[in-house]
């Protein structure tokens, strides 16, 4: 069941009504039911997926909960007759017991993600290798298909797991309620990846009907509909036109794949994310803000804490920290320190702990070497630009630019430009066709094709990039507006008549201008492949 279908659409307004026409009490078990019923249209044999996830993680998470409650109880009791190293080693048996039960929950959780999503890569690699050595042997393939949204929930639940153990917050004793923080249904197709504390504040709460409210998050997900349908499904034709006739479509028309790409992706990411934000508002719950402005960014890094927040958080929380910090890492940095010199020295566990985590994020991306390389490459730019700031600082020192309209401009369009070029092994997903195809652009001299009519065959009309046009330059405009607060906060203070054609001129050119199949079968948000 998409974003943009009539059975979601109707699926909504089901459970909106039925959400504020229920006791307050039954509004988190309705949610429930609707997050099961809305999985269950992915396929039934995918409940088995989540439903795994959820009650391995509630069993074992439970343990850990019982057991600090044991060890703090005991703590409490014995608190006079122990002495403080008898206190510590106590607790350090408690701790490798939790630890225990924690690795075996991600061990579990994060083994069934890596084998419905890694086998087949991992036999392709292998077989791979076989012909390399000349054997004729080859390994066969399994039929395994992707659970809908399964990279989010395993990640979203396993964050839950880690929390509890480090004792961020107790375990949830409600296994239903457990299950709907898995499964709530608007976060499943492609996230954002949500912390327990966070949206448990708002998930199992009561809500009253609020007008202002339910407006709100029906104009973002207006707002999310008009991202995709109109920009997003518009430049899906030219991409896959570009992308899909290597031979024809080479030199400037890679150029203008991967510029199409980038305003493609943006439209289709950040739409989905309005709606699923949308659905959650209207029914008053609070779900994490996943973009902000990042197209604005004045460098990779800056980029990475504007888009995907919360994929990028989880790594960072998760893998980045405790790598950085665990017992064999101390270990090389205090050799590296000794035998690179402190300069160096100390900058390794950095990369290293960087390397890692940039592989992680490009395998969860895609079970693809595109993605991996991908990941590896904004890990390599992210360390290189953090190596160069003293000369970053040198060259600002000299010439006075920093901070100045220009530079900020210059320094925007050069991370946009930059990061186009990285997304180009998403476009092609072979890491050499990838860097043929990249290469083009700099020796195949045919920029003169876009002005000849060549456009028109990528299967836009001129009207349709007239829409395009404008809506790019309504998104520019809207982005920039909010850098000055929110705009629905903004529109909603003026009167009116005004607040009805704004919002009704969106509604018309989502209903005019948005692109239908054939009985209304809507294009695949990208990220639902993750």
């Amino acid at each position: 069941m998409l974003f943009t279908s009539y059975e979601f659409i109707l699926f909504l307004l089901i459970v909106f009504v039925l959400y504020y026409v229920v006791p307050k009490k039954l509004q988190w078990p309705l949610l429930l039911l609707a997050s099961y019923v809305f999985y269950l249209f992915s396929g039934p044999e995918n409940l088995l997926y989540i439903l795994f996830t959820t009650v391995s993680t509630y069993l074992i998470v439970g343990r850990i909960q019982k057991s600090r409650d044991v060890q703090e109880a005991y703590l409490k009791e014995h608190k006079k007759e122990m002495s403080r190293e008898e206190r510590k080693a106590y607790k350090e048996v408690g701790k490798k017991k939790q630890w225990k039960w924690l690795l075996l929950v991600l061990i579990l959780n994060i083994g069934m993600l890596a084998v419905v999503k890694y086998t087949n890569f991992t036999i392709h690699n292998i077989n791979g290798v076989l012909g390399f050595f000349g054997s004729d042997s080859r390994l066969s393939f399994l039929d395994i298909a992707l659970p809908m949204g399964i990279s989010f929930y395993v990640f979203q639940t396993m964050g839950y797991a880690i929390d509890v153990y480090r004792g961020k917050y107790r375990a949830e004793g409600n296994p239903f309620k457990l299950a709907l923080f898995v499964s709530f249904f608007p976060q499943l197709i492609q996230g954002p990846i949500s912390r327990f504390d966070d949206l448990a504040k708002s998930l199992y709460e009561p809500h009253r009907f609020d007008s202002r409210t339910v407006a709100f998050g029906l104009q973002r997900i207006l707002w999310g509909f008009f991202k995709k349908l109109v920009i997003a499904d518009r430049l899906l034709v030219a991409v896959n036109t570009i992308i899909g006739d290597t031979e024809v479509y080479r030199g400037a028309w890679v150029f203008v794949g991967m510029m199409f790409y980038a305003l493609e992706l943006y439209a289709d990411f950040t739409g989905g994310i309005d709606i699923t934000i949308g659905v959650a508002q209207v029914m008053g719950i609070k779900v994490t803000e996943n973009f902000i402005r990042p197209y604005f960014s004045k460098n990779i890094k800056e980029y990475w804490n504007r888009w995907h927040i919360t994929m990028g958080s989880w790594f960072t929380d998760y893998i980045f920290y405790p790598i950085s910090v665990c017992q064999p890492m101390l270990k090389l940095s205090r050799f590296s320190r000794k035998h690179l010199g402190e300069k160096v020295g100390k900058r390794v566990t950095v990369w290293l702990s960087c390397f890692v985590v940039w592989f992680a994020t490009g395998i969860w991306h895609g079970a693809s070497w595109n993605f991996i390389v991908w990941g590896l490459a904004n890990c390599f730019v992210i360390l290189v630009s953090q190596e160069l700031e003293p000369l970053y600082r040198r060259f600002h020192k000299r010439f006075h630019v920093e901070g100045t309209f220009g530079w900020k401009l210059f320094s925007v369009v050069r991370t946009v430009l930059l990061l186009s070029c990285l997304r180009t092994f998403d476009c092609y997903r072979d890491v050499p066709l990838t860097f043929r195809m990249f290469g083009t652009m700099f020796t195949d001299f045919n920029w003169g094709e876009l002005f000849n009519g060549s456009l028109l065959g990528l299967g836009m009309s001129l009207a349709d990039y007239a829409v395009v046009l404008v809506g790019f330059f309504l998104l520019l405009g809207v982005s920039l507006v909010q850098r000055r607060g929110s705009v629905r906060e903004r529109i909603a203070a003026k009167p009116y008549p005004l607040r009805f054609v704004l919002w009704f001129g969106l509604f018309l050119l989502v209903i005019l201008w948005g692109t239908y199949g054939i009985g209304y079968d809507a294009s695949q948000f990208i990220y639902n492949q993750f």
